[in-house]
């Protein structure tokens, strides 16, 4: 579950019910073009994901860049980045500076349970700009990927 939100504008999956139980219209985000929302410096945009632990995101459009001529790609693209995306249900803010303590930390009263939780692999300190604009390529969001 998640949404994104302007001062009068929502966009997610638009669910009938919603609008019956007296929640704001939300417009189908699969059609509406970020360019039409964010379309001048200092725009935002507030993203909320996973209702239960509430992160939200503000996404700000800083500048406005010209194509770099000669160059064939694909927007959005990611040019910059820190820190790895938290694990599903860890409890939000807290939960995951918790549980980035915990695996840090031997003698923490969650290591052992969080350990085993967590896959091993999970770094909360990765950030690749690679992996993030292959997951914001139009080939992976319309299902049409190629698997490698």
């Amino acid at each position: 579950m998640h949404e994104f939100r302007t001062t009068d504008r929502h966009f997610g999956i638009p669910d009938p019910e919603d609008r019956s139980m007296g929640m704001p219209y939300v417009e189908n985000e699969r059609t509406v073009k970020l360019s039409k929302v964010l379309w001048r410096p200092g725009a935002k945009l507030i993203y909320t994901y996973d209702f239960g632990d509430n992160w939200e995101h503000a996404i700000v459009l800083e500048k406005l860049l010209p194509t770099p001529l000669g160059l064939d790609l694909e927007y959005p693209v990611c040019i910059d980045g820190k820190l790895a995306c938290p694990p599903d249900d860890c409890g939000g803010i807290p939960g995951y500076y918790e549980l980035i303590d915990a695996l840090a930390d031997p003698e923490h009263e969650r290591h052992e349970e969080i350990s085993e939780w967590i896959s091993e692999d999970f770094d909360p300190q990765a950030f690749s700009v690679e992996n993030v604009n292959r997951m914001l390529s139009p080939k992976r969001r319309t299902g049409k990927a190629t698997k490698n």
